[in-house]
């Protein structure tokens, strides 16, 4: 079984560079294996792929060396191992607001003891087989250590429960995700609670219970920041920046034909 670039970095308290991909393109799996980033954040939750789509980009993940991690559509415990057969690294499931959910999710993905998911053994993820099938194979204790969970904390809810949904065994990161948050302090103004507050908690509560936490920067100076405090995932490039592409190119066609 392929082994997690991501885990081993964490495993050995260093940081995992992610790019985040929202679309099918091919060559951007290529492009940040190159750029010597572990993994991909393939968003799923917002974006929509086809099976055939999604099987197509975590294929390239393993030709060219490279996590990729699914943010499922769904909390069906049958697609999301799914995705870890087809050759998923890990899944960052979004609205985990209790340990109760963070539960059922290791549950779901999971192997026996730790979980209770379904046993194939014929996918991407153990080499159509032949990591499984063959004699003493060692597949339902690899896929264990090298497939990850993040769990997303975005509601007050989850800021609240961080520190139990961090002790569940099978959690290996809690991610805040600011812009959802900062959306359910906006419509509760009676809230105690501040993005830089609830980022001191999922820190304090990754760091009590022997896990990582990440979140997501705005500015190179959040990332370097972020980093500073010991954040072990900080997403940083993606494939909405090729506007950027375009936008330089723009201009120079602007500087060279006169016109604006």
């Amino acid at each position: 079984m392929r082994k997690s670039k991501v885990l081993a970095k964490w495993h050995n308290d260093q940081f995992a560079r992610f790019a985040a991909m929202g679309h099918v393109l091919p060559f951007f799996v290529r492009y940040a294996a190159h750029h010597q980033f572990d993994g991909i954040w393939l968003d799923l939750e917002h974006r929509n792929m086809d099976e055939r789509e999604v099987q197509h980009l975590l294929a390239l993940g393993h030709l060219f060396d490279i996590d990729i991690m699914v943010r499922p559509p769904t909390t069906m415990r049958g697609q999301l191992y799914r995705y870890l057969e087809d050759g998923a690294a890990g899944l960052m499931m979004p609205f985990v607001d209790s340990a109760e959910i963070a539960r059922e999710i290791v549950s779901s993905v999971k192997f026996p003891p730790l979980g209770n998911r379904g046993l194939d053994g014929a996918g991407l993820e153990c080499n159509f087989g032949i990591d499984s099938w063959k004699p003493n194979s060692t597949f339902i204790q690899d896929s264990i250590d090298n497939t990850f969970i993040v769990a997303q904390i975005e509601t007050p809810t989850a800021v609240r429960n961080a520190a139990e949904i961090a002790a569940v065994p099978g959690i290996d990161l809690i991610f805040l995700g600011p812009g959802d948050l900062q959306l359910r302090i906006d419509a509760d103004p009676t809230l105690d609670l501040t993005i830089e507050s609830a980022t001191a908690t999922i820190k304090a509560a990754a760091d009590a219970n022997g896990i990582y936490w990440g979140r997501t920067a705005g500015s190179v100076e959040e990332l370097a920041r972020f980093h500073e405090m010991g954040a072990k995932m900080l997403p940083w490039g993606g494939d909405f920046a090729l506007m950027n592409v375009l936008r330089d190119a723009q201009g120079d066609l602007d500087g060279v034909l006169g016109g604006g």
